[in-house]
């Protein structure tokens, strides 16, 4: 399972974050997108911690929680869409 950040500060940084979800257990990854043009974050991101009990505990303890000044919203990610506009799939099923 992976963990979606949404409302982030465009300051926060991977160890910024790190730092937050160790408090519920180990990091295995942190993932900051960022804007292809502005090289800007884009304001979520994405943790992978080693269980799913760390990471049910973080998502309990951390969505609506303040941090660097915004409210923070964190629930388990949803899969990609592969369908949507933008990620090869043209955004249309074929029609019969």
């Amino acid at each position: 399972m992976t963990i979606y950040i949404g409302n982030l500060s465009y300051q926060a940084t991977e160890e910024d974050l790190k730092s937050v979800f160790e408090d519920y257990g180990t990091v295995k990854r942190v993932v900051l997108p960022t804007d292809r043009e502005t090289g800007r974050m884009r304001g979520f991101g994405f943790v992978e911690m080693q269980t799913d009990d760390q990471e049910d505990k973080a998502i309990t303890e951390l969505d609506g929680a303040q941090w660097m000044g915004r409210q923070l919203k964190v629930n388990k990610a949803r899969p990609r869409d592969d369908d949507r506009p933008g990620n090869g799939g043209g955004g249309q099923r074929d029609r019969f």
